[in-house]
C-alpha cells in the first residue's frame, strides 16, 4: 500500500472561485479621508486552504471517519484501516472477515478516537477498540440498522465509553454502553446492556434517528437533541449527581407525560445532518447548524434557558443552484463564523453573520463525486473524501474579514474586536462608527470616536462647527489632547487653548441662562480640566495665555482658582488683597508658607488684620525671618493703631523669648518699642538680658542713648554697669537712688581703688547733698575701704562731733589691734631666722659616700654620669630622672612652681659657672643670711626657708662632684664623699 496521510502534494491546488472573496472596498465604507494609506495589503492566504493528501487507495473508499487524530476508513467490501495521524506511516488494516454480502453501512468513531462501531447493512454492528485488532460484534444490536450516535463526553474514556444513545433508522432511541474488556467466559461481549428509552415519529409514522447529541448544562442538567429528516428534537433533563453512570432514561421518564419540544420544516430531502462549533477554550458547543429540506438552521446554544438549548435561530435558505430533488446537499460541517455545505462536486461556505456565500471550491470529475464531509472536533480539520481521493482543508484565520461584516451590519463593537491587532481595519471601524452615530444624531458618540481615527482633523471640526454642536466639538478636541504624546507641544498647546475658549465660552451661556445646576457641573469639569497633571506643563507654559482668556471673560473665580493650580500664590494673595478680602489672603499666605510672598504681603495685611498676621507668623515660628519684617513692623508701629503696635511688641517677645533671636536688630526694635510704648517691660527687658556685655544681643550705646532720650535713669544705670562704666552709673545713680548707687559702687571688686572712689562719691552725695551723718556713718560699716578720716573732710567746719564720736574710737581701735599684729609677726620672724640657721649649720656637719659603680634608682644607668640627687634615706636620682617621676603627682600650680624653680636654679648655675668663685666658709654663710634676714617679714623668711634646700642641694651637688673628682685623681678606691648642707 502507498504512504498516507501527511504527506501532501508539492504544488497544492489552491485556486478559488471568483466567489471566494467578497471583500468592501474602502470606497464602500467611506473612508476617504482616513489618515492610512488606501493600499492593498499584501496577498493573504485564503482562509479555506485545501490540501490533497498523497494516497491512492487500492480499493474505493466507502465510509471516512475521523477524531483525535485517529482516522478509520472502510475500503471496498470487508477492509477497514485505521491511521493515527500523528504516526501516519503506520497504517493498520483489519479485515472485518465477512462472508456474507453485507456492505458497511456507516462509521461512528467516538470522541476520544478509541471506539469505532461499524452499521452493516444487515441491521449489525460491529465494534472494534484502538488497542486490539479483533473485531466484536454486538449481539444485542443485532435487528437495528444505526443511524447515529450520542456519545457520552463526560464519562467516556480508551476502555468504555460509557452510558450512550444509539439511533435506528426505524426511529428508536437505544440507551447502551460498551466496554473493551474480554468479560468473562460465559460472557465476553462488549455491549454492556442495550434498552430503548425513547422513539421518534414524523406524521405519526417511526422516522430515522438522523443525528444524536448529548450535552451536560449547568446543576447537572442535561440537553439531548436528536433529529429527523424534518424534525429537530430537544429533551431536557437532570441527571442526579452521582449517577451518572446511570445512563439517560431518566431525561426521557421526565418527558414521558410530554410531548417533546421540536422544530419542523415542511420540505424532506430524505435526511438531515446536524453539526455543532465547539471552540478551544471551551469544553461544550457554542453553535449549530442543522442541514435539512428547507435550508439550515444555525444559530447559538444557551445553557442557561430553563426549555430549549437554542437560541438566535436563523435559516439560510438554498441557493437555486442546490436542488433537494436533483441535487441535494451531502453533508455540513459549522466552524467559527461558516458552515461548509458538501455539494456532489463542489464546497460551499457561507458566512453565518451575513448568510453570503464567501466562498466555493469545484473539484475536478477525475476524483469522482464526493461522498462525505467531516470535521475532527479535536484537530480542528475538515476533511472530504471520494472513492478514490481524500483532501483535508486548514481553516485559518477565519476571522480575518469578520470586521468588515459586522461594520456593515453597524456592529462596531463586534467589529472593533474582530480588528484589534489591526490599526488600519480598526480606523475604518472607527471612521464607520462615527459617521454613522453623526447621521443618527449622536454627536458626542461621534466625537469619541472620530477622535480615535486619523481622519483629518480640521475637517471633523469643521464638521461639529457646522452642525453647531459644541459639546461634540468639546469631546472631540478632549479626547484628541488625551490622545497626543507629550512630544507634540505644538498641538497640545493649540487644543487646550481651543478648550479654554469653549469652555469658558459655555460657562458664559449657562451663567446668563441661570442654570445653576448644569453651571456647577461644567465649572467642575472645567476645574478639572486646568487641574490635569497630564496637561500641566503645557498650561504652566502659556498661563498668561489661559490668564488673558479669563481676564477677558471675566472670570475671576476661575482665574483664581487655576492660579492656585499653577502655584501662582503671589497673583491670588493679590488679587485678594485689590478685593479687600485680607483674610482670605492670609489664609493662602499660611497654607503655601511661602517665606517670600509673607515679606512681600505682611505690610499691606498687617495694616488691616494684624492679629491674624502675627498669629501667622507665630504659626512658621523659624521659616520667617524676623529681621525681614521689620519695615513692615516699623512702617504701622510709627502710623498704626494701638491694636498694630501691640501685636507688633507680641512677635517681637515671641522673637526673643520663643525663638532665642539673637540679631542686634531685633533686640533694639523691641527696646525702641518698649521705651515708647511699653517703659514697664523696658527695665524687665534689660535686666533678663544679661549683666555682661558678652551675653547682651542689643546696642549698648543705642540703648543708653533711648533710655536718655525718654528719661528712664534706671534704664540708663543698668546699662552704664553693663559697659562698666560705674562713676557714670553711680554719678546718675545718686539722682535716682542712694541704695542703687551703693549697688553700682561694689561692682568694681578687682579695683579697690575704684570701689573706695566711687563709695567717696556716695558719702559726699550723703554729707554735702543730703546732709544726712547718721546715712554717712552707714557707709562707713558698708564699706570697709573707707576710714572716718576719708569722709571728715566733706562735713563741715563747725558740726557736733557726737554724730561720730563712735566711729572715731572703733579707728582708733583697729589702729591699735594692726600694731599689735605687725610686733607679733616681727617676734615670728626673728625666731624663725634663728631656727634655721642652726639647720644649716647641723646640715654642714653631714655627708653621704656614692660609690662609683652606684645607679640611678629610677632608669638604672651609672649614677654619676650627671647630676644626681642624694637622699638621706639612701636613695639617689638622676636630676631629670627625678624630675620626669615627680611632675606627674603635682597639682598644676606646683607642677608650674617646680618650672619657676628650675629656670631660676638654671640661671644661678650658669652665674656660679662664669663667676669661678671659690665655696663660700660657714661663716660667711651664715653671717650672710643672717644679713638677709635682718628687715624681713616673717612670710618673706618662710618663702626663702621653702627654696632654700634646693639652692643648698645644687650647691652641695656642685661641691660633691668637685670633691669626687679630686678623691678619683688621688687613687682612692672609687668612692665619692658628700657633704650634706
Amino acid at each position: 500500500m502507498t504512504s498516507i496521510i501527511e504527506q501532501f502534494e508539492d504544488s497544492q491546488n489552491t485556486r478559488q472561485s471568483a466567489q471566494q472573496r467578497n471583500r468592501l472596498s474602502s470606497a464602500n465604507i467611506g473612508m476617504t479621508h482616513s489618515g492610512f494609506v488606501n493600499v492593498r495589503l499584501e496577498e493573504e492566504k485564503p482562509i479555506f486552504n485545501k490540501q490533497r493528501i498523497d494516497f491512492t487507495p487500492p480499493e474505493k473508499i466507502n465510509h471516512l471517519a475521523v477524531c483525535n487524530n485517529q482516522l478509520c476508513m472502510s475500503l471496498g467490501r470487508d477492509t477497514l484501516l485505521r491511521i493515527d495521524l500523528a504516526k501516519p506511516d503506520q497504517p493498520n488494516q483489519i479485515e472485518l472477515g465477512r462472508k456474507d454480502d453485507s456492505k458497511v453501512y456507516r462509521l461512528f468513531l467516538d470522541p476520544t478516537g478509541s471506539h469505532l462501531l461499524i452499521s452493516l447493512s444487515t441491521s449489525e454492528c460491529l465494534y472494534l477498540n484502538r488497542n486490539t485488532q479483533k473485531v466484536r460484534s454486538l449481539s444485542r444490536w443485532k435487528g437495528h440498522l444505526i443511524e447515529s450516535i450520542g456519545w457520552n463526553k463526560l464519562l467516556g474514556n480508551e476502555t468504555s465509553t460509557g452510558p450512550i444513545l444509539v439511533g435506528t433508522s426505524q426511529g428508536i432511541i437505544f440507551e447502551a454502553e460498551i466496554s473493551a474488556n474480554e468479560g468473562s467466559l460465559f460472557n465476553n461481549n462488549p455491549d454492556q446492556f442495550f434498552r430503548q428509552v425513547h422513539s421518534l415519529e414524523e406524521d405519526g409514522r417511526p422516522a430515522p434517528v438522523c443525528c444524536l447529541e448529548v450535552e451536560r448544562g449547568l446543576e447537572n442538567k442535561y440537553f439531548i437533541i436528536a433529529t429527523t429528516r424534518k424534525r429537530l428534537f430537544q429533551f431536557v433533563g437532570k441527571v442526579a449527581e452521582g449517577s451518572e453512570q446511570q445512563g439517560f432514561s431518566s431525561i426521557f421518564n421526565q418527558n414521558q407525560d410530554l410531548l417533546p419540544s421540536f422544530q419542523e420544516f415542511p420540505a424532506d430531502m430524505g435526511y438531515s445532518e446536524i453539526t455543532f462549533y465547539t471552540s478551544k477554550l471551551r469544553t461544550s458547543p457554542k453553535a449549530f447548524a442543522w442541514m435539512m429540506g428547507n435550508g439550515v438552521l444555525y444559530g447559538q446554544l444557551d445553557y442557561v434557558r430553563p426549555d430549549s438549548l437554542l437560541s438566535d435561530v436563523q435559516v439560510w435558505e438554498y441557493t437555486p443552484d442546490i436542488d433537494i430533488n436533483l441535487r441535494k446537499p451531502i453533508s455540513i460541517v459549522l466552524t467559527q463564523f461558516h458552515f461548509l455545505l458538501l455539494l456532489s462536486d463542489r464546497v460551499k461556505a457561507i458566512c453565518t453573520l451575513n448568510g453570503q456565500v464567501v466562498y466555493e471550491d469545484v473539484f475536478p470529475d477525475k476524483f469522482g463525486m464526493l461522498k462525505k464531509m467531516i470535521k475532527d472536533p479535536v484537530g480542528g480539520l475538515v476533511w472530504i473524501y471520494t472513492e478514490r481521493a481524500v483532501f483535508r482543508y486548514h481553516i485559518q484565520r477565519e476571522a480575518r474579514d469578520v470586521w468588515q461584516m459586522y461594520m456593515s451590519m453597524n456592529k462596531f463593537d463586534l467589529a472593533k474586536e474582530y480588528c484589534r491587532d489591526r490599526p488600519e481595519c480598526m480606523d475604518m471601524v472607527l471612521a464607520k462608527e462615527a459617521e454613522h452615530c453623526f447621521e443618527n444624531k449622536r454627536f458626542l458618540e461621534s466625537a469619541k470616536c472620530y477622535a480615535l481615527t486619523q481622519n483629518y482633523f480640521e475637517e471633523i471640526a469643521l464638521k461639529f462647527i457646522e452642525a453647531k454642536q459644541e459639546e461634540a466639538l468639546k469631546e472631540f478636541l478632549q479626547k484628541k489632547l488625551n490622545n497626543l504624546k507629550q512630544t507634540e507641544r505644538t498641538q497640545i498647546t493649540l487644543l487646550v487653548t481651543w478648550l479654554t475658549e469653549l469652555y469658558l465660552n459655555r460657562l458664559g451661556q449657562l451663567e446668563s441662562d441661570g442654570n445653576s445646576i448644569i453651571f456647577q457641573e461644567t465649572r467642575d469639569e472645567f476645574r478639572h480640566f486646568l487641574s490635569s497633571s497630564k496637561h500641566k506643563e503645557c498650561l504652566f507654559n502659556n498661563r498668561s495665555t489661559i490668564y488673558d482668556l479669563l481676564a477677558s471673560h471675566g472670570n475671576v473665580d476661575d482665574m483664581v482658582y487655576f492660579s492656585v493650580v499653577m502655584q501662582d500664590y503671589e497673583r491670588v494673595i493679590s488679587h485678594y488683597c485689590q478685593h479687600d478680602d485680607y483674610s482670605a489672603a492670609l489664609e493662602v499666605l499660611s497654607k503655601h508658607c511661602d517665606q517670600k510672598l509673607f515679606y512681600k504681603f505682611s505690610p499691606v495685611l498687617m495694616q488691616h488684620i494684624p492679629k491674624k498676621v502675627v498669629d501667622a507668623w507665630i504659626q512658621m515660628g523659624k521659616r520667617l525671618d524676623p529681621k525681614k519684617l521689620i519695615p513692615a513692623l516699623m512702617n504701622y508701629s510709627q502710623m498704626g493703631s494701638t491694636q498694630q503696635i501691640s501685636e507688633t511688641i507680641r512677635y517681637m517677645e515671641f522673637c526673643v523669648y520663643e525663638l532665642s533671636v539673637t540679631e542686634e536688630a531685633i533686640h533694639n526694635y523691641l527696646l525702641s518699642l518698649y521705651a515708647k510704648y511699653k517703659s514697664d517691660s523696658l527695665l524687665l527687658y534689660l535686666e533678663q538680658a544679661g549683666t555682661h556685655a558678652s551675653e547682651i544681643h542689643y546696642d549698648l550705646k543705642y540703648a543708653l542713648r533711648l533710655c536718655a532720650e525718654h528719661g528712664y535713669l534706671r534704664a540708663c544705670v543698668l546699662v552704664y554697669r553693663i559697659m562698666e562704666l560705674y562713676e557714670e552709673a553711680v554719678d546718675l545713680a545718686l539722682q535716682v537712688d542712694v541704695d542703687l548707687a551703693k549697688s553700682c559702687a561694689d561692682l568694681p571688686e578687682d579695683d579697690e581703688e575704684l570701689r573706695k572712689k566711687l563709695w567717696l562719691k556716695i558719702a559726699r552725695h550723703v554729707v554735702q547733698e543730703e546732709k544726712d551723718v547718721k546715712k554717712a556713718m552707714n557707709c562707713l560699716s558698708s564699706c570697709n575701704l573707707l576710714k572716718i578720716e576719708d569722709i571728715l573732710p566733706f562735713f563741715p567746719d563747725f558740726v557736733t562731733i557726737d554724730h561720730f564720736k563712735e566711729a572715731i574710737c572703733s579707728s582708733l581701735e583697729e589702729y591699735n589691734q594692726h600694731i599689735e599684729e605687725l610686733k607679733q609677726e616681727m617676734e615670728e620672724a626673728t625666731e624663725s631666722a634663728k631656727r634655721i640657721r642652726e639647720d644649716i649649720q647641723e646640715m654642714r656637719n653631714k655627708y653621704g659616700v656614692v660609690d662609683s659603680q652606684e645607679k640611678c634608682a629610677a632608669c638604672d644607668f651609672p649614677l654619676l654620669n650627671r647630676p644626681f640627687y642624694l637622699f638621706l634615706c639612701g636613695h639617689m636620682f638622676h636630676y631629670d630622672c627625678l624630675f620626669q617621676e615627680v611632675t606627674p603627682h603635682l597639682s598644676t600650680f606646683k607642677q608650674n612652681r617646680l618650672e619657676e624653680l628650675q629656670k631660676k636654679l638654671a640661671a644661678t648655675t650658669q652665674s656660679s659657672k662664669s663667676r669661678h668663685r671659690p665655696v663660700p666658709k660657714d661663716e660667711g654663710d651664715t653671717s650672710s643670711l643672717e644679713k638677709g634676714n635682718a628687715g624681713t617679714s616673717r612670710e618673706q623668711i618662710n618663702s626663702q626657708t621653702r627654696s632654700a634646700p634646693h639652692t643648698a642641694i645644687l650647691e652641695s651637688e656642685k661641691r660633691e662632684s668637685a670633691a669626687a673628682r679630686r678623691e678619683t685623681k688621688r687613687g682612692t678606691r672609687g668612692r665619692v664623699y658628700f657633704m650634706f648642707v
